[in-house]
């Protein structure tokens, strides 16, 4: 059928003044909801914005949150939500570009929030926390330059509240990354970029016991404390935390990419 063919068709078509009429309707629906939101205060668009968060619906949860953005923009807590809404998009996504796009939002999200809240621990991590979400997508040099922000921003969260076990999971992480940073890169790095950090997998293994201790709900810790053993070589203690993690249900929106990664450990220690 030709392209004028369609169009005629489609003029003639008994349904398209139905779906003409939907369409219209959809559209002032949407137009309505949108005037409903802003004429909503700050408070309660946070409490629809917390109840889609919890459930993991970004996009819609941004629908509220951004809104009270702008009717309190130096709010913390609101940024520190948007900052969290991208980096789910981010999971999301499928391309390393987008990725690097929403994480760099979410970024500048948790940048702001840990600017405005020197002392709120959620706002000082959310910048660890989007860092590490954003180096595997990026080079070297940024991957080095954010090594030093994730742990400063991590030890900032735990100076302002000792019982943040996701600061000490982050934390774990970071040790565990640095300390797997061989010889020859090590050299090569401080040669180009300057003296990079050390650490070792102890180091590493301590802070996620303490994450465990504070919370030990979350099967993340256990899994990703499984595969610091691994890296060390205790292929029996590895293979024991990271099986509890996956016998755990999920519960957050990384949850199932972290059982991913634990079930490639465990088949490497076949």
């Amino acid at each position: 059928m030709s392209g004028a063919e369609s169009r005629k068709t489609t003029f003639t078509n008994p349904m398209n003044s139905s779906f003409l009429s939907k369409t219209f309707l959809s559209a002032a629906a949407l137009l309505l909801t949108s005037v409903a939101v802003r004429a909503q205060s700050a408070s309660d668009l946070i409490l629809q914005g917390d109840a889609l968060d919890q459930t993991f619906h970004a996009t819609e949860a941004l629908q509220f949150y951004l809104p009270a953005e702008k009717l309190e923009p130096t709010n913390v807590r609101v940024l520190v939500s948007i900052a969290r809404q991208y980096r789910h998009l981010m999971t999301d996504a499928t391309s390393r570009e987008t990725k690097l796009q929403l994480g760099g939002v979410a970024l500048n999200y948790s940048k702001k929030a840990a600017a405005l809240g020197p002392n709120d621990t959620e706002a000082q991590l959310a910048t660890a926390i989007t860092y590490g979400k954003m180096l595997q997508f990026q080079g070297t040099r940024e991957q080095v330059e954010a090594s030093s922000r994730i742990k400063a921003s991590a030890d900032n969260a735990i100076r302002i509240d000792p019982r943040n076990d996701t600061a000490w999971h982050i934390l774990g992480r970071w040790h565990r990354a640095v300390a797997d940073v061989g010889g020859f890169k090590r050299t090569m790095g401080s040669l180009i970029y300057g003296k990079l950090p050390s650490s070792t997998t102890e180091a590493a293994v301590e802070c996620f016991e303490k994450a465990i201790a504070i919370n030990p709900s979350r099967l993340m810790h256990y899994i990703e404390l499984g595969r610091t053993y691994a890296q060390m070589g205790r292929k029996g203690d590895a293979r024991r935390l990271i099986v509890k993690g996956l016998a755990m249900q999920d519960a957050e929106k990384d949850d199932a990419e972290t059982k991913q990664h634990g079930r490639e450990t465990l088949a490497s220690l076949r």
